[in-house]
């Protein structure tokens, strides 16, 4: 029998339905997950081992949740994936406001119609996804908004007295009854407002102007807030911490292929642009080492975080700088270059809270920085360190190439519209470029050559073996020694 099939309370009770609160509910479901192995909580990279079973853990002691991090750690993410442990329809009272169980109704409409009606009280069914409620708590939320107030225009057109119930408009927490309700950045909420949700919490009654309303609403919070909002907005009282069962610590990607896996799962890349674009395995990595080297900045403001959003927008940015160079030349296919990283410096200076010394740099400078500190640490995984301190004699693996730039009097450039024929060309002209990628990346597949082989250029130059220059048409590379013994 199809379960929504059922229309009044009579068919509901003979099909032998048992209902249960939404904690019950999410327990049981999640019980069956865990049994059958599958995944609960699917497209969440890097907390298999912290964030997620610790939140199972909750949901099992079917607590109310605080979670705790810095922006951009997929917080609201994991409380809309809740919903996935949700039973895919459950009944409600026709009509009720807040989504009354017609076993066990609440509100006194329900319990009014189902004294008149009885067994042929009609009922209707509530999907999972329609049982979701978000606020984003902000300084001008009220009682009224989040719990209720009485309407003197509900008043007028029942012709009621202020003192009947029923004249009562229910606020956000009453009509998301039996469903998850989210508050997101707890500390912004004013502190009136937040003993407002001490007994719905703990005992499950409400009152609303003077009205006390025995209540026992069926709701799963989940919160969130940012560790920053303790010090700077406000704070979470203390009684309502404590009526929150469990606190969980979210946190950013550990390493770089959890933190790819994300940006690539969530970068809103159009089919055109894959097609269009070809970007190394070096040039995706090397996107989320710069995030990487943000969170660790001494310009950056470290209690502020950096958001995983900040490689998802870079991403979409660098695929959208080679693919507007590719339009321009003409041309169907482009391969990703080192110098189209200068198109993300818009997604990172949007996206960090710079500590006065880093205003005093500047944001567009320290963007720029922070690829070159990218650039220099992933280097070393892939080549040879550079010693600061060596013997004169002493040969190092990158000696030809900057003997060869030593020779080319006017220096190297590398312009930003170049077609990639000429690209390849002029890359190709540094023979000892060849030389060290056979030596120590001889795997390394033709079309990700060149982006390797700039790489190389970038990292001597962060490494003080080369100089480089931006100019308006592109990026000039020079020996240091060579320029300066030219110019005498």
């Amino acid at each position: 029998m199809n379960i929504e099939s059922i229309k009044t309370l009579g068919e509901l009770k003979k099909a032998g339905y048992q209902s249960k609160s939404i904690k019950d509910e999410l327990r049981g479901n999640l019980i069956e997950k865990i049994k059958n192995k599958e995944t609960t909580f699917e497209g969440v990279h890097g907390y298999e081992n912290t964030v997620i079973p610790e939140l199972e853990r909750a949901i099992l002691s079917r607590h109310n949740i605080n979670l705790l991090g810095l922006r951009g750690q997929a917080k609201t993410r994991l409380a809309r994936l809740m919903l996935n442990l949700l039973d895919a329809y459950i009944p409600y009272v026709e009509g009720s406001e807040i989504n009354d169980d017609p076993l066990h109704p609440i509100s006194r409409f329900a319990v009014e119609l189902i004294k008149e009606k009885g067994d042929k009280t009609p009922i209707s069914w509530l999907h999972r996804s329609e049982r979701f409620a978000e606020k984003l708590a902000t300084p001008d939320v009220t009682v009224a908004d989040i719990i209720g107030d009485v309407d003197p225009i509900k008043a007028a057109n029942l012709k009621l007295s202020y003192a009947d119930d029923r004249v009562i408009h229910y606020g956000m927490i009453p009509r998301a009854n039996r469903c998850i309700f989210v508050i997101n950045e707890l500390p912004d909420l004013q502190a009136r407002i937040q003993v407002a949700l001490f007994n719905i919490l703990q005992e499950g009654d409400i009152q609303i102007r003077g009205f006390k309303l025995r209540l026992p609403l069926d709701i799963q919070f989940l919160f969130t807030a940012n560790p920053e909002d303790y010090t700077n907005r406000g704070s979470i009282v203390t009684p309502l911490k404590d009526r929150i069962g469990s606190q969980i610590l979210t946190h950013y990607p550990i390493d770089i292929e959890t933190a790819r896996l994300i940006t690539e799962q969530e970068a809103r890349l159009v089919e055109g642009q894959k097609q269009t674009v070809l970007v190394p395995d070096l040039a995706r990595d090397l996107l989320e080492q710069i995030v990487f080297e943000a969170r660790e900045n001494d310009f950056i403001d470290a209690k502020s975080g950096v958001s995983a959003r900040l490689s998802i927008t870079a991403l979409e940015n660098l695929l959208s700088t080679a693919e507007r160079r590719a339009l321009i030349s003409g041309e169907k296919t482009t391969m990703l270059r080192l110098s189209d990283f200068v198109g993300i410096i818009p997604s990172i200076t949007g996206k960090v809270e710079l500590v006065y010394e880093g205003e005093q740099e500047g944001a567009a400078m320290v963007a720029y920085n922070l690829i070159g500190a990218a650039i220099k640490n992933l280097f070393n995984e892939f080549f040879p360190k550079i010693e600061k301190l060596k013997k004169q004699e002493d040969e190092s693996p990158y000696d030809d190439i900057i003997s060869w730039f030593f020779n080319q009097k006017d220096g190297f450039e590398l312009l930003d519209d170049l077609r990639d024929k000429e690209y390849r060309s002029l890359l190709d002209a540094i023979s000892p470029l060849d030389d060290l990628l056979g030596k120590y990346q001889p795997k390394i597949s033709k079309e990700d050559s060149y982006f390797v082989k700039e790489f190389i250029l970038w990292a001597l130059v962060e490494l003080k073996q080369l100089t480089k220059q931006r100019f308006t048409e592109g990026i000039q590379f020079k020996d240091p020694y060579g320029s300066f013994i030219n110019g005498i």
